[in-house]
């Protein structure tokens, strides 16, 4: 699985995109540009795929390339996070932008997501 995403594509002014890659029992998103009512299905679209991949345990979003990220992008990944864990699988998010690190203070999503600094610790993670 190493692919840019097809399936509900955001609109192309938006810039943004996410890509795959799977690392042994992991897959891990690098999403670039704007998270927001755009391009939210683009990335659920994306998770969805990887939660439906044989023998992952593992979902690493590499948010390094994320700009900005509104509720429904967070609505997004919370949503895919209940998936996972629902089938005994994990998301972590690496290298998440200062503020989009506030609004999740502000919104509590800070106490659901394991967060690391970059996507090799969150793989390395036990």
């Amino acid at each position: 699985m190493n692919r840019a995403s097809a399936a509900a594509e955001p609109p192309a002014t938006s810039g943004f995109t996410v890509s795959s890659r799977r690392v042994g029992a992991s897959v891990v998103l690098a999403v670039v540009g704007e998270l927001d009512l755009d391009s939210a299905p683009a990335l659920t679209s994306e998770l969805t795929a990887a939660l439906g991949e044989p023998e992952i345990e593992l979902i690493v979003v590499d948010c390094e390339g994320m700009s900005f990220c509104d509720s429904t992008g967070l609505n997004a990944l919370l949503a895919a996070r209940l998936r996972a864990e629902g089938q005994g699988s994990a998301i972590r998010l690496a290298a998440v932008p200062t503020a989009t690190s506030r609004m999740f203070g502000i919104t509590g999503a800070d106490t659901v997501f394991q967060v690391y600094p970059d996507v090799e610790s969150a793989l390395g993670a036990a």
